[in-house]
């Protein structure tokens, strides 16, 4: 079993759940940031706000680190449930 397979997220009811709920999580990352980078950039155009836009541009920065890094979690959480389930098969045959 390899990471980011399409089959991993299919392959039981709780894994279709864990990838829900880590795609609720992505995209809500990725709206953040979307929201932090609009509102940075309309407060630039105040110099008295300068010091506030660039606070929301590195909000934004790490909300869209954030997204690889909850990508790979779950394909990591993916993973080792699948392992779980060939050693529950295992284990019954």
């Amino acid at each position: 079993m390899k990471l980011f397979r399409h089959e991993n997220r299919e392959r039981s009811h709780d894994s279709r759940r864990i990838y829900a709920l880590f795609e609720i999580a992505h995209t809500t990352v990725d709206f953040t940031a979307a929201v932090c980078f609009t509102i940075g950039s309309v407060l630039f155009f105040w110099k008295q706000y300068e010091t506030q836009a660039i606070w929301f541009f590195t909000i934004g920065s790490l909300c869209f680190m954030a997204k690889p890094t909850l990508k790979l979690a779950r394909e990591i959480k993916l993973y080792r449930m699948g392992k779980l389930d060939s050693l529950e098969s295992r284990y019954e045959d």
